[in-house]
């Protein structure tokens, strides 16, 4: 199982895309349980995935946690402003950090901050020379203004990230001034380009890790929970003031409720499961997209418009690894790849897949 511990509920940036700190009233600024609150939760085969805010804001919170907890794999996702200042014992520990950054400089620093894209890369650098040898995702956020194939590829280019993950700004944002003109002329024609490089370079042995390719594919072969996530089923979120819910996002929402951490019991969250309804659960695409993200599948905020432009989105990518699964099996079975090697996460470190 999946833990997603806020922090904190502070962030030291202001993003467009969120606004920045949460209400202090909704998601408090401190932890206010003692951490033995979460013994009978936390069990040695869990993953752990600390979350904010800006999670690194609360580092001693991070080492306390560290130190009285032995979990399978710990995760952080973090702005990447204060990486420079994470001791290195809990650096080590970190199997996978998550990275906010959108592309390049210009584009970053338009949405971040000005002067947020050379800090991050430096942060990052920095603790790659320290010898950090874990997973680096850089975890960007698709706008209007974004080409999902040149900023991957600028991300790439670095040298810096074992993977890029996206996630396009539906749903929260105001509705796009052209919304379906940049689905099929920018969106899918891009994404399109960047698989068949992909493919290309699967075909010379290496593997590029674009995260929403691999893990299409390895829910394709291996199959996976809904949605790909594993909100409300395999993965669970303790905000700061105990509250226990079934969506990190959905910090206020009614149906995210479950207790807090002093009534809800391990086998109560193993006996859960999200309620999906449709378009989804007859969809032909289910199985593999598993309705993409709990939160916009239940508050839907751009209505049907906006669930229909999530499915083509969702749709256009699912075919693009369908279409080439023989080839892909091809590929992995000359010898020079496996498919196991291709396909990623090897376990719920928190990339939701399905952008």
């Amino acid at each position: 199982m999946l833990f997603i511990i806020y922090t904190t509920g502070r962030c030291n940036l202001g993003c467009s895309y969120c606004g920045g700190s949460f209400d202090p009233e909704i998601v408090p600024w401190s932890v206010e349980y003692p951490l033995n609150d979460l013994e009978g939760l936390i069990r040695d085969e869990d993953i752990v995935a600390f979350y904010g805010g800006e999670p690194l804001l609360n580092q001693e919170f991070i080492k306390n946690f560290m130190d009285m907890f032995t979990v399978s794999r710990y995760v952080i996702q973090t702005n990447g402003l204060l990486l420079h200042r994470l001791e290195k014992n809990i650096i080590r520990r970190l199997d996978t950090i998550l990275v906010s950054i959108d592309g390049d400089s210009s584009l970053t620093d338009r949405f971040r901050g000005s002067g947020v894209y050379g800090r991050v890369l430096e942060n990052v650098k920095k603790i790659r020379e320290d010898g950090y040898s874990g997973d680096i995702v850089a975890r960007m956020t698709i706008t209007e203004d974004s080409c999902v194939y040149r900023d991957v590829k600028h991300l790439l280019s670095t040298g810096l990230f074992n993977h890029i993950h996206w996630q396009i700004n539906f749903i929260w944002a105001d509705l796009w001034r052209s919304l379906w003109r940049w689905i099929e002329e920018d969106y899918k024609p891009s994404l399109s380009r960047l698989f068949n490089e992909w493919i290309s370079r699967l075909e010379d042995g290496i593997v590029e890790g674009i995260a929403p390719f691999q893990g299409v594919l390895k829910r394709i072969i291996y199959d996976g929970p809904a949605p790909p996530c594993g909100s409300g089923s395999e993965s669970f979120t303790i905000l700061t003031d105990g509250r226990v819910i079934s969506c990190p996002i959905a910090v206020s929402e009614k149906w995210s409720q479950i207790g807090s951490i002093k009534e809800v019991s391990r086998e109560y969250l193993e006996s859960l499961r999200p309620c999906i309804s449709e378009p989804c659960i007859t969809c032909s695409y289910f199985k593999i997209c598993g309705s993409r993200c709990l939160y916009t599948h239940i508050e839907r905020l751009w209505g049907e418009e906006g669930m229909k432009a999530i499915c083509e989105c969702s749709k256009h990518l699912i075919d693009l690894v369908k279409r080439n699964i023989k080839h892909i099996k091809e590929i992995a079975s000359s010898g020079n790849l496996t498919l196991r090697e291709i396909s990623y996460p090897e376990y719920n470190n928190t990339v939701e897949i399905i952008p």
